[in-house]
């Protein structure tokens, strides 16, 4: 069985909590407060911003030539996309500027970047990649269930459902998959461990901007 295999199956529990949490709930329905998803898009304004310099590392870190152009690449397509919010979501909901950056979303950016930096590159590669595959999944799943119905959020949703978004998760994947053939038993567990607590923080992120979470 692949390391993404096992590792997903020990992922499930927590995916499962996040797509029962009731920011994905509304979100799906069109009933999220306005307010909270613009939060969100803030916030996520600020990840992707550490997600794109994240990957760049990552990738100048691959020995493989083809796999860190692989991780250029993905990392362009997170500036086109948080590019995208200033041109496209913040116009719309007249977002003039970002709210501070909240802990939790601070938690997350500095959890990749020490992978990234000080953990093998493997490591680091497991560490991102529930950012790719949980944001599909729940894409998907939202989609299956979604109020169709003048909902506000179905651009959204499309975005991290359509068939160009699956195809650079699955390179994710399969790039993750190839790193753990040539890893250690023991750097396989590490990889295992940065995905299961990116996947937690995923769950936070998501939870935080329900809360709209400042800093006390």
């Amino acid at each position: 069985m692949k390391w993404s295999e096992t590792t997903w199956q020990q992922a499930t529990p927590i995916y499962n909590n996040i797509t029962a949490m009731p920011f994905i709930q509304e979100l799906a329905a069109g009933t999220l407060h306005l307010d909270k998803f613009k939060f969100y898009m803030q916030q996520d304004a600020h990840y992707l911003e550490y997600f794109a310099r994240t990957l760049a590392v990552i990738g100048a870190k691959i020995n493989n030539v083809e796999a860190m152009l692989d991780f250029i690449r993905f990392a362009e397509g997170a500036v086109v996309v948080e590019r995208a919010l200033h041109d496209g979501y913040f116009k719309e909901y007249n977002i003039t500027q970002r709210a501070a950056i909240s802990p939790t979303c601070h938690h997350y950016v500095h959890f990749m970047q020490s992978m990234a930096y000080g953990a093998n590159v493997a490591v680091a590669m497991a560490a991102v990649l529930p950012c790719f595959w949980i944001y599909r999944e729940v894409g998907n799943y939202i989609v299956q269930i979604q109020n169709t119905n003048n909902n506000p959020y179905t651009n959204w949703i499309a975005t991290y459902a359509g068939e160009d978004f699956n195809t650079i998760v699955n390179r994710a994947i399969d790039l993750c998959d190839a790193a753990a053939l040539e890893a250690t038993k023991e750097q396989q567990k590490a990889m295992t461990a940065a995905f299961l607590t990116a996947s937690r923080l995923e769950f936070a992120f998501w939870d935080s901007a329900y809360k709209v979470e400042e800093w006390w």
